[in-house]
């Protein structure tokens, strides 16, 4: 499966279980991607930031890669960010020749101007291969790197590879717009805009044109219903069930190690991974936080039952 332009719909933002020691969890690996595939998910995405790849070394993420893309029927993303082309050509092409149906870059948070961001993904095309779908990451509040609109077009118009953008600029509905203008007046190809930060815009960002969520909330059974019902036009669905989450979204959104934290704690809980151990450098919850994320899940589960989880 190769990830063209058409993509559309969930593609979640898979952490990776470790066992308490360190070590990856395979059995978990393995629950994980049937409980995605169970929520009707259209991809996933492995290797990211919220899978804490910079913690992994290049053996264990092709073991993590191969065995998703070997048990999952739907295209697998693999993140390839790294500070050097020749460890981002080395796993994109290991993972590439294992099946998977695109890679992930995001840039440097070295890159300062407009000619910088768009020199840097002309120069990680022709280090990966133009054959490789990609996806453009543009994620100003981890990576410290602005993209303009008129930016991005640039990207896309110089490098055919360029199949998707990960929107999670913040604010950033403006953007979707003026992208989807662009393509309107010609300046522009189409490509797909699936947005991340949580989904903590989904329900407007979806409205604005975007196509789906490419992000790594707990519940992603919400994202493909709120997707969908928007697809559908049933926009106060889509709303009432988006307002329903929103409270522990926004809590789960919190940055860095803490979101993640939260994240692998409420996977758990959901029997989906068997610990909720980061690779260290870590942060755990502490259990004032654990109380705060049962009882943000107890109100979501007043409407939504899939949130129930016994003794929240």
């Amino acid at each position: 499966m190769v990830l063209t332009s058409s993509i559309k719909g969930v593609i979640p933002i898979a952490p990776t279980p470790f066992h308490t020691d360190g070590r990856v969890d395979d059995v978990s690996l393995d629950r994980m991607t049937d409980f995605f595939l169970a929520a009707g998910i259209d991809g996933i995405t492995i290797l990211g930031q919220l899978g804490e790849a910079p913690k992994l070394d290049h053996q264990e993420a092709i073991g993590i890669a191969r065995k998703v893309i070997q048990r999952a029927n739907v295209p697998i993303i693999v993140g390839v960010s790294a500070p050097g082309f020749a460890a981002m050509r080395a796993l994109t092409r290991d993972v590439m020749d294992l099946g998977a149906a695109g890679v992930m870059i995001a840039p440097p948070n070295t890159l300062r101007t407009d000619d910088q961001v768009v020199t840097y993904y002309r120069q990680a095309v022709e280090a990966i291969g133009s054959d490789v779908p990609f996806i453009l990451q543009d994620y100003p509040l981890t990576f410290n790197v602005v993209m303009t609109p008129a930016v991005i077009r640039r990207i896309v118009t110089e490098n055919e590879s360029c199949v998707m953008l990960k929107h999670e600029d913040w604010p950033g509905l403006e953007k979707i717009s003026a992208l989807r203008a662009f393509e309107r007046d010609g300046s522009m190809r189409h490509i797909a805009i699936l947005t991340g930060n949580g989904g903590l815009f989904l329900d407007f960002e979806m409205d604005r044109g975007a196509d789906g969520a490419n992000t790594g909330y707990a519940f992603p059974e919400m994202l493909v219903d709120v997707v969908r019902l928007s697809a559908a036009g049933k926009r106060d669905e889509a709303h009432d069930l988006f307002d329903a989450h929103l409270p522990y979204l926004v809590y789960e959104q919190q940055q860095g190690a803490l979101g993640l934290a939260v994240r692998k704690y409420v996977l758990m809980r959901r029997g989906v991974i068997a610990s909720d151990t980061q690779r260290r450098p870590s942060l755990a919850l502490s259990a004032a936080a654990k109380a705060e994320v049962d009882y943000l899940l107890a109100r979501i589960a007043r409407v939504d039952k899939r949130a129930h989880i016994a003794g929240s």
